[in-house]
């Protein structure tokens, strides 16, 4: 405001001077003629920008701009961050639930149910084998394709998916279920879903940004439809079903009493797919209970 109170001094002394010099009779000096113009009444705009610049005007446009220039940035970044892929760390998660989504027709998770308080039994028995404030969900499937599974994720999270005919048809309990996906925590560890699913081709793009280029959207179908592969056709091999049997023994056996109820799930399942034939696929899905009770259960010894 300084510097408009100048520049109304500077006008209302010349309009004075005029004033005066008409008062006394006497003509208004043409400051239009360079000859006439006194020194008294010549603006100096060096001045006036001195003065404006001493008022901070300058240091706030200055400030202004850099403002605009931080949110023409920030916003360039945001448009930017809309390409990015997540890296192989963060995939997971998203992949498995992106999968859930597309197939909720065929697995119906989509349904009213009872709250079995499956979520706080299956923490207590995590808790029970050490294991504290893991992350996971359990999505009850109101159908038998996947009796039981757990989909791949990022680190320290876990989808757990189980089928409520299996548990009726079996007549599970609630440390028989969390059992089992005990038993699918060991093999999502083991990292073999991840092995089967992750093509050379995806790995390749994950963390990276295509802004400005095309995105292969097959990549991410053929990924999908291996998710489907494994849960619906191939599972898992004998090997890997091997190691799982194995590193549930080894877990399980500090309580006789647990081990002995993960045995007596395994001859639960020998029994059902035997002689239902809608589990008749189980067995190549998780090969093969009859296997694994061989591996679990001790040799007798010959006298």
């Amino acid at each position: 405001m300084k510097h408009l109170s100048f520049m109304f001094l500077i006008f209302f002394t010349i309009k004075a001077g005029f004033a005066s010099a008409t008062a006394s009779g006497e003509k208004a000096h043409d400051i239009t003629s360079p000859d006439q113009v006194k020194e008294s009444e010549i603006i100096d705009f060096g001045s006036i920008k001195d003065l404006i610049r001493k008022d901070g005007l300058e240091g706030e446009l200055k400030k202004k701009e850099e403002i605009k220039r931080k949110v023409l940035t920030e916003k360039k970044r945001a448009e930017t961050r809309k390409y990015n892929i997540p890296s192989v760390d963060n995939f997971w998660t998203v992949s498995s639930e992106y999968w859930l989504v597309k197939n909720a027709p065929r697995l119906k998770w989509d349904f009213h149910k009872p709250d079995f308080e499956l979520e706080k039994a299956f923490a207590a028995f995590l808790e029970s084998q050490g294991l504290f404030e893991k992350k996971f969900k359990i999505l009850i499937l109101d159908s038998s394709e996947i009796p039981h599974a757990a989909l791949p994720t990022n680190d320290g999270e876990f989808i757990f998916l189980i089928s409520l005919p299996f548990i009726r048809t079996l007549d599970l309990s609630k440390i028989e279920i969390s059992i089992l996906l005990f038993e699918d925590y060991v093999r999502e560890r083991q990292g073999y879903f991840k092995k089967k699913v992750l093509t050379k081709e995806l790995e390749e793009i994950l963390g990276t940004n295509f802004e400005g280029k095309s995105f292969d959207k097959n990549l991410l179908k053929k990924h999908l439809d291996l998710y489907s592969k494994v849960l619906f056709e191939s599972g898992f091999t004998f090997q890997e079903q091997f190691e799982v049997t194995k590193e549930m023994d080894s877990l399980l056996k500090n309580d006789l009493k647990i081990w002995n109820t993960y045995i007596g799930i395994i001859e639960k399942i020998d029994q059902l797919i035997k002689s239902n034939g809608l589990y008749k696929n189980y067995g190549q899905i998780f090969p093969s209970p009859e296997l694994q009770l061989n591996w679990l259960k001790p040799k007798k010894q010959l006298l």
